[in-house]
């Protein structure tokens, strides 16, 4: 458990590192327009399992779906964060497409939010290579989760130890250190809010997903409400789609009124497409998102 001490602690350490830390990295719109819109790698999931595909595929799939960002999954080059000869090459292949890479969503690294404070700094250390590979391939961040055990109260001081443990690395090096609503607590928009506001570091934020607001298998949170409370600290944003009814509208959610609050927002930058359905197949899902968010984006491109 995280005492009074260890927490007052960790909050002076990373204090000063805000104070001194370069932290215009910590919101980087595109070159034109006010939003982009990148390709999520898991909107390919099922082809990238069955290796019909590999991650050194990513950036020309990418480009052949209209997308102009790329947000990678550490899954599929887990062993190479620090193969510099892999990442030289997908950073040229994304370059010569004339992409730009946003991101890498990062899991299985172990729980930044650990009741054990060993294993909490172990999740730390196994993401500091994310973040230095983010860093040569040019991404602005590394998407992380900020799982706990325990309380309400006390997964937010666990969580929010971790996040700035590991946001202190992050701003030495340049790259933002963003979460997603991803299941428990974390997909409670009040509560990651909260964890953002004890963590208190620009380059520490979150990445909204339209559609992960389960908190439990009987528990969902609203996610308008959820994206409203996490869109002040967004540096990025995930336009999660599972099904499309005949005038292509997502039949989950409400895109107009979803894509208004990202308007109404200060956020600028990518919208990462994370087609996540099974009805349509992967190319078919990501060209319909596609579709939808440019109708209803129109003049924010």
């Amino acid at each position: 458990m995280l005492t009074r001490r260890q927490f007052l602690r960790t909050t002076s350490v990373a204090t000063a590192a805000v104070a001194t830390a370069d932290l215009s990295f910590a919101f980087r719109a595109p070159e034109m327009g006010r939003f982009a819109i990148s390709l999520a790698e898991w909107s390919l999931h099922r082809a990238l399992f069955k290796k019909e595909i590999t991650n050194i595929d990513f950036p020309r799939l990418a480009k052949e779906h209209g997308a102009t960002g790329l947000e990678y999954v550490n899954q599929f080059f887990k062993d190479k964060a620090k193969d510099t000869a892999y990442l030289a090459d997908l950073k040229s292949r994304a370059e010569g497409l004339g992409l730009k890479n946003v991101l890498i969503m990062i899991d299985g690294e172990g729980m930044l939010g650990a009741p054990d404070d060993a294993a909490r700094t172990t999740a730390v250390e196994n993401h500091k290579p994310w973040i230095d590979a983010a860093k040569f391939l040019g991404c602005h961040a590394i998407r992380v989760n900020a799982a706990s055990q325990g309380e309400y109260a006390e997964q937010q001081k666990l969580a929010a130890d971790g996040l700035r443990r590991v946001g202190e690395y992050g701003a030495s090096q340049g790259i933002s250190v963003i979460v997603e609503n991803h299941g428990g607590l974390s997909s409670n928009g009040e509560w990651l809010a909260g964890v953002m506001k004890m963590v208190g570091m620009p380059g520490v934020g979150t990445l909204p997903d339209f559609g992960n607001f389960r908190i439990s298998k009987d528990v969902e949170y609203d996610r308008y409400k959820g994206v409203s409370e996490l869109l002040p600290y967004a540096r990025g944003v995930s336009a999660k789609t599972h099904d499309f009814d005949a005038q292509g509208n997502e039949t989950h959610t409400d895109y107009k009124k979803m894509l208004d609050l990202v308007i109404a927002s200060r956020y600028r930058g990518f919208i990462g497409i994370e087609y996540e359905g099974t009805t349509l197949g992967e190319p078919d899902g990501v060209k319909a998102t596609k579709a939808l968010l440019e109708r209803h984006l129109q003049g924010y491109l």
